[in-house]
């Protein structure tokens, strides 16, 4: 393990300590003209400016609320454990076990975590798939 401010680096310490946390919340990723999101920034959960406008993530209901167009409807599990933005591998890793069990998954990484964001109607079955795969890691090492 690292004493690193900047987070973990040693793989199998992420993965064995990931910890997977999931949410509530129902999201969307809405995309917006640029000059229209500024009344959304404050009360996303994230968003990205791309080429063709602002990607938005939102609370369903907000969406909703504000009559904003999207297509899925996404629930985020929290990767617990403090990654290093330098981590090699760890989210290849997670997504390739997600994916063997056919699970799709749109990943954003911030400072101290990584977050999954999995169609509301897999999110259970990713969030056991990831919890058992932990747990055979640990009994593994």
């Amino acid at each position: 393990m690292t004493d690193n401010i900047d987070g973990e680096r040693d793989l199998d310490h992420l993965l064995k300590n990931m910890e997977p946390i999931l949410e509530d919340e129902e999201l969307v990723f809405c995309s917006l003209p640029s000059h229209e999101t500024d009344d959304y920034l404050a009360i996303s959960q994230g968003y990205y400016v791309e080429r063709e406008g602002t990607t938005l993530i939102l609370g369903r209901h907000l969406a909703d609320l504000n009559k904003l167009s999207y297509n899925l409807v996404f629930r985020r599990i929290t990767i617990s454990v403090h990654s290093s933005l330098e981590a090699v591998g760890f989210l290849a890793r997670i997504t390739e076990v997600l994916a063997a069990q056919g699970i799709s998954v749109n990943v954003i990484s911030a400072y101290y975590h990584d977050y999954l964001y999995i169609k509301s109607s897999e999110a259970d079955e990713a969030l056991k798939t990831l919890e058992l795969w932990q747990d055979k890691l640990s009994d593994e090492g």
